[in-house]
């Protein structure tokens, strides 16, 4: 019988020290709401713009070196997929991405920059976990998903390993409660296994809020049919994965929903207060305190997952469209 790898704190220390000898550690923000110091982890000022390139390069690094010519194959609508092209042009790996025909055109741009060959498909009607299967087998490469990946998992958990040293370094004490986007869960089981005495609150968009049904279910629920139309194009998970919602179930981790309207103030917040720039789905956290989804509260700590935004949809953002 196979025994599956499983994510564990003690990967995630062993990620955050492989991260912290490549890139510098993202800012920590200290601001007050309400009278109450807030902690925001600012993973939009990353190289490539998001969390992502944490657990790339945590998953990279473990292939072994005889593997790495054939190269890794992944699948993402942008953020996963430049974390994974960084990672590779690095070790000098060929990397394929599989990216939706309308992700984002400043994030197609730069994974294809970053060196990574793009396959493209629709979204609504082909399945990008199996044309990137097919592609992996046909090349012999390893597949690298986006959130149900144990090293993956580990990758993004050093996050927390930073942010809760900036904090103490800060005099704030350790985070007790963390708020975190959610697509599939590979941030927020991360951070979980990081930072096991933190309360853990995943904020996804409405409507594709499927990791906190599936949390107050006590099992996996899909997002379901006709999801409505949002701007986080980063968190359009359909259905989350066992690795992921097994890491936070047993933690009692809980979730909330955002609207659009919501998440866009929080981008102008987000612009005004922290002087940050922070894509929909980067926002989706921040939306839930300032709505006060989650109570505000010291030890607070919130994470901007990503900044990589289209400009003219920002700018309309920013003037304040909708």
């Amino acid at each position: 019988m196979t025994i599956l790898r499983q994510p564990t704190r003690a990967g995630v220390r062993d990620a955050a020290a492989k991260v912290a000898a490549v890139v510098p550690q993202t800012p920590l923000f200290v601001l007050e709401i309400h009278g109450v110091k807030v902690s925001f982890k600012a993973e939009c000022l990353q190289p490539i713009g998001a969390f992502k390139l944490r657990g790339a390069w945590h998953r990279l690094t473990a292939i072994e070196p005889v593997q790495r010519e054939k190269g890794v194959v992944a699948f993402s609508s942008g953020n996963h997929a430049q974390g994974v092209a960084w990672a590779a042009r690095r070790l000098g790996m060929p990397a394929t991405i599989v990216m939706p025909a309308d992700a984002p055109k400043a994030k197609r741009e730069n994974t294809l920059a970053l060196g990574a060959e793009v396959v493209s498909y629709d979204r609504a009607t082909e399945s990008r976990e199996k044309i990137a299967a097919r592609l992996a087998e046909a090349r012999g490469a390893v597949l690298v998903p986006s959130f149900d990946d144990p090293w993956v998992i580990e990758g993004q958990g050093s996050a927390g390993i930073e942010a809760a040293a900036q904090m103490a370094t800060l005099g704030l004490g350790a985070p007790s409660r963390v708020v975190v986007p959610c697509g599939g869960g590979g941030l927020a089981a991360g951070l979980t296994l990081a930072l096991p005495e933190a309360t853990i609150t995943v904020a996804e968009p409405e409507g594709w809020d499927d990791m906190r049904r599936s949390l107050e279910a006590g099992w996996i629920e899909p997002v379901g049919d006709a999801p409505p139309p949002t701007a986080c194009d980063a968190l359009q998970t359909l259905r989350v994965s066992p690795l992921t919602f097994d890491v936070l179930a047993r933690r009692g981790a809980t979730g909330v929903a955002v609207s659009e309207a919501e998440i866009r103030t929080a981008q102008r917040w987000a612009a005004e207060k922290l002087r940050l720039v922070v894509e929909p789905g980067g926002a989706v956290a921040l939306a839930a305190v300032l709505t006060g989804k989650v109570p505000v509260e010291p030890g607070l700590l919130v994470l901007l997952s990503g900044g990589n935004v289209d400009l003219a949809a920002y700018g309309a953002v920013l003037a304040g469209a909708g």
